[in-house]
């Protein structure tokens, strides 16, 4: 059964939130115009930000991080979204020197020894290539929801970062249903992946399939306690901005 078969439906207040979702796009691109990037994992929340992006031709600059770790499907979604859109994604990878000397002080299995050894590769992978991208805007987006898990209950629209810079989350208050639901209407291309059950995908060695009844993210970093599963791309920033849903 394919992910759109699964979640795909459409549920009540969704032409609203998705009305909601690109005002809060719109208003974005016109105040932070050519300072701005969707930092895009190329999961679905990032590919349906994508779409909207690219319909509403917003001067909104795409980016992702090629970790170096990443499933050969995702790389591959994201070639066809270049030619879908006909758009050029910026793609931040690691500082190889870093990445060198973090394997060679602690393995390539590094992430399963410690929660400290698993964010100490996040840092090299994710978090370094992150503030590059984020280097010289004012603002960027992200596909965070409230329903992912409970360390995201809280997300609001936008949140204003100690640095001063703007975090927008237009999806903030989207279901898995809107997202698979605007999918399969607008016919967003989407990572194979997502059809054998992978909802949330990072790197290949910390994400897995989840079971039926398991959290949308209880694929990711299985390992470890609940608390801990995030790479500290979202910290949460202490002066958050709501607007009005």
């Amino acid at each position: 059964m394919s992910a759109i078969e699964l979640y795909a439906r459409k549920t009540a207040g969704f032409d609203s939130r998705l009305a909601h979702t690109q005002a809060v796009l719109q208003s974005a691109a016109s105040e932070h115009a050519g300072r701005i990037v969707l930092a895009s994992s190329l999961g679905a929340e990032d590919m349906v930000l994508t779409d909207l992006v690219a319909r509403q031709q917003l001067p909104v600059a795409i980016g992702t991080l090629v970790t170096g770790k990443l499933h050969q499907a995702t790389l591959n979604l994201l070639h066809t979204l270049e030619g879908h859109y006909g758009i050029q994604v910026e793609r931040h990878a690691p500082l190889h020197e870093a990445v060198m000397s973090f394997v060679q002080r602690h393995g390539e299995r590094a992430m399963f020894e410690s929660i400290a050894l698993r964010k100490g590769c996040c840092q090299v992978r994710k978090l370094e290539p992150l503030a590059r991208m984020l280097q010289g805007r004012s603002a960027w987006v992200t596909g965070l929801r409230r329903e992912q898990s409970a360390q995201r209950g809280g997300v609001p629209y936008s949140e204003r970062e100690p640095s001063g810079r703007l975090k927008f989350n237009p999806l903030a208050d989207w279901t898995q249903a809107d997202i698979w639901h605007y999918i399969q209407h607008q016919g967003v291309p989407y990572n194979a992946l997502h059809d054998q059950f992978f909802p949330s995908i990072g790197c290949e060695p910390c994400t897995r399939a989840i079971a039926v009844g398991e959290d949308f993210r209880a694929g990711r970093w299985w390992w470890e306690d609940d608390a801990a599963k995030e790479c500290g791309l979202h910290t949460k920033a202490p002066h958050t901005e709501r607007s009005a849903a």
